[in-house]
């Protein structure tokens, strides 16, 4: 569910009961659009996370830590000075809106108590963390929004504050059967868009929710209700959610995994499994902990994606470049038959011909064949035309030749390494690809490297076969070289035959065939064969596995090789 009024309303109550009074000790930056306010009270500390990020914007405690830059952002440098040492003097929802305010009180430069306003807007690709002061006037924000950006309201240090434009509809805690009736009854169509239309605060899931309470069907018409009984019972589910319901809840898929939040129940969703949270904030923090890493590694790595994509094209170019002048080689062959003959044979040819037939006796019937003459050379400088033209193609086909492997070469690189960021699921991975591009040129140098370093080192992909034997899976070519060759000499290493994918592991030097198959499975899903059928996957001892001299990284060659064949999809 999104962060919808009434979802924020929920939040807003709980934060309040947990931070009020509660004194702000630490104010940390992790992302442009993320803060995070660590607040002692009740005798905890309660790392507060306030995100405006498009896909996910959210206000909860949270328990997932964080790489801070090294350097704070100057927002986080701004709050730092403004509310460290303050106090939390209200956590709130302003009308019924996706608006979320954290009023703190601390003391000023001359020793006065003065409030100042974080206000968090949770508006889709529009959010925002807007701080402001006891006037009304916007210190700083985490996105500043211009003249030419938005025409309608600017958020700039020093404006005014300016709420977000209304639309007139009733909010969702003073709803009552009189005020909802006139308004409904001005809709047609589904009753979840009427409700949408008029209620402030709905999103489209807790709107069919209400309709389901209201007529029995999320996708009832409000041609077939009587619009003053669904008035009514739209004002009774409202106030039967707010008042009792608090009751967070995670829904789950097959495989037991968050795929949304409901912060009440819902009777439209009774069939699904779900599991019960003790705190909206608990039910948050689990559902986006995948969610965001995701967003953010994708955020991240599409510079990456772009580079390797433009290069990749780039070399698909050269090749076919390459496999041209390789196919305008081939009269190499005749060049060299035609100057032959002719030299045989110089005395039938003379100057001013436009061409000569002569016997062929490079062929098994020999067949004459047509030599075509310059008019302007003698028959002998016409057959040294013939060797010259021979000798040019012969070092063309060799120079394209030379040109296709190598383009051939980075080109498997290139993709091996797209397939590498496919699967990188943490920032210390999308460091290890960046540095290998920044080394081989793909990519400028990051100025900060500080950042860089104090990244924790990635690890790779860890799964235990049905016989209780772990399989190792690397992510990139660091991962890979380093997974191979610190493996032991006799444990048995996997790989996708001729294509790019994972060096995979099997920790045991005698592993059953099912463990075999199940490693086969994972070598083949890693690859760029995932969504094929009867993958070959080559196996050997780690033993003999070489890095030849020179390679790039997360390239080998092996002998001694088996091959299974699998379908990665059936796994």
């Amino acid at each position: 569910m999104p962060m919808d009024g009434i979802t924020l309303g929920f939040v807003a109550r709980e934060l309040n009961a947990k931070l009020a009074g509660g004194r702000i000790d630490k104010v940390v930056q992790p992302e442009r659009d993320e803060i995070i306010l660590t607040i002692r009270s009740q005798g905890e500390n309660h790392p507060l996370l306030l995100s405006a990020s498009a896909g996910c914007a959210r206000a909860h405690i949270t328990h997932v830590k964080k790489n801070n830059p090294l350097e704070p952002p100057m927002f986080c440098m701004l709050l730092r000075k403004h509310l460290l040492g303050g106090r939390v003097v209200e956590v709130r929802q302003y009308d019924c809106d996706r608006i979320l305010e954290i009023v703190t009180e601390h003391l000023d430069e001359m020793g006065d108590v003065t409030r100042k306003t974080l206000i968090c807007e949770f508006m889709g690709k529009h959010s925002n963390l807007i701080f402001v002061n006891a006037q009304g006037r916007i210190i700083e924000s985490a996105r500043r929004v211009t003249e030419e950006i938005s025409s309608v309201r600017e958020v700039l240090p020093g404006l005014r504050y300016e709420r977000p434009p209304q639309h007139g509809k009733i909010p969702f805690d003073s709803v009552t059967a009189e005020a909802l009736a006139p308004r409904l009854a001005e809709y047609g169509g589904t009753l979840q868009k009427a409700l949408q239309g008029c209620v402030s605060g709905l999103s489209t899931q807790a709107a069919r929710e209400l309709a389901f309470r209201v007529a029995g069907d999320e996708d009832a018409r409000m041609d077939k209700l009587d619009v003053a009984t669904a008035a009514k019972r739209t004002a009774i589910a409202l106030n039967h959610i707010l008042s009792e319901e608090f009751a967070p809840q995670l829904l789950l898929d097959e495989a037991g995994a968050p795929m949304d939040i409901l912060a009440f129940p819902y009777q439209s969703r009774t069939h699904l499994q779900s599991r019960r949270c003790n705190t909206l904030s608990e039910a948050l923090d689990e559902f986006y902990r995948s969610r965001d890493n995701a967003e953010r590694i994708k955020q991240k790595s599409a510079a990456l994606h772009r580079v390797l994509k433009n290069n990749i094209e780039r070399c698909e170019k050269k090749k076919a470049l390459h496999l041209e002048a390789l196919a305008g080689s081939q009269h190499m062959e005749e060049y060299r038959i035609k100057g032959e003959l002719l030299t045989a044979a110089i005395g039938q040819a003379q100057k001013g011909q436009k061409s000569v037939s002569l016997i062929n006796y490079y062929d098994p019937e020999c067949r004459p064949i047509d030599v075509e003459l310059d008019v302007k050379l003698s028959p002998a400088q016409n057959a040294q035309r013939y060797f010259k033209l021979y000798r040019k193609a012969a070092s063309a086909q060799k120079l394209a030749q030379e040109q296709l492997d190598k383009t051939e070469e980075e080109l498997a690189y290139l993709e091996g390494q797209m397939e590498n960021l496919y699967k990188s699921t943490e920032e210390a991975e999308l460091a290890e690809i960046r540095a290998e591009l920044e080394k081989f040129g793909y990519v400028k140098a990051q100025q900060n490297r500080r950042q860089i370093k104090q990244l924790p080192p990635s690890r790779p992909m860890h799964f235990v076969s049905k016989a209780g034997i772990d399989i190792l899976v690397g992510k990139n070519n660091v991962q890979n070289d380093k997974l191979t060759f610190t493996a032991n000499a006799n444990e048995i290493w996997l790989h996708a035959k001729d294509m790019p994918g994972s060096h995979v592991i099997i920790v045991s030097e005698n592993p059953d065939d099912d463990t075999l198959l199940e490693a086969a499975h994972l070598a083949a899903k890693y690859s760029k064969g995932r969504n094929s059928s009867q993958v070959p996957v080559d196996y050997t001892r780690r033993k003999y596995v070489k890095k030849p001299s020179g390679a790039k990284p997360g390239f080998v060659i092996y002998t001694h090789q088996r091959t299974l064949y699998v379908t990665p999809e059936l796994d």
